[in-house]
């Protein structure tokens, strides 16, 4: 029996599938450079995103080299890092975690110390893994995301998709990502290195780069829930 025959559609789909599916957070990256032109074509692509009347509510800071350093030193330096860190501008995370959300998420954060070898109170070492987001993990590349504050919930929605596809695209080009709301409560040390107006409100960050696959933290692979319990099929 002769296998079927291959269509184009058949192709891309899986192509898109797999940059999909390998799409992860990497936390260790190698300091291989990604070129300038690497970069525009990515956040070109992703700008393809929709969003609400065309709005493209989106502003990126692209950092390399010193700038990236400055960012990395302004939080890691501060005061505040002995504190809290101060959602201010916006809430990413319920104040009080519930079901089924609470134990996905202890069970990434265990996830990821079993695979570092962080025991459950080794706070410290907890907080220094966690402190590598502003490092950008040692990427050559870090972005850091803004969003015009006079925007409503619906320009949001739109930027979370301008965020994916710029993650797909990397994929596709053979780059990996970590997205990094860590970076949002810190806009105070941010905003004077990038020279951010009063009018923008931080939402994330995001390492861009080629992953350091000798680096356990790398080999993490979250799960996620069946089709069951989120899909309601009517009709």
């Amino acid at each position: 029996m002769l296998a079927p025959e291959t269509t184009p559609q058949d192709s891309d789909a899986r192509a898109v599938d797999a940059a999909i599916r390998s799409r992860r957070s990497v936390r260790a990256f190698l300091p291989t450079p990604v070129d300038e032109t690497t970069i525009r074509d990515i956040l070109a692509i992703a700008a393809r995103a929709p969003s609400g009347t065309n709005m493209q509510p989106w502003r990126v800071y692209v950092l390399t080299g010193q700038a990236k350093s400055q960012i990395a030193d302004a939080i890691l330096n501060s005061g505040i890092r002995a504190e809290k860190a101060n959602w201010d501008e916006y809430k990413y995370y319920p104040d009080q975690f519930f079901e089924p959300y609470q134990s996905r998420r202890r069970k990434v954060g265990f996830d990821l110390y079993g695979h570092l070898g962080i025991q459950r109170r080794e706070v410290e070492r907890m907080r220094a893994q966690h402190d590598r987001n502003f490092t950008f993990f040692d990427a050559p590349v870090g972005m850091i995301f803004t969003i015009d504050r006079r925007l409503n919930m619906g320009s949001w929605v739109d930027y979370g998709m301008f965020l994916e596809n710029i993650m797909i695209a990397a994929r596709g080009r053979g780059l990996h990502t970590c997205p990094q709301a860590a970076f949002a409560p810190y806009h105070n040390q941010i905003r004077p290195i990038l020279g951010i107006t009063p009018e923008e409100m931080v939402v994330c960050g995001m390492a861009l780069g080629h992953e350091d696959t000798s680096k356990p933290e790398n080999d993490l692979r979250t799960e996620r829930a069946p089709l069951e319990e989120w899909v309601t099929f009517v009709g």
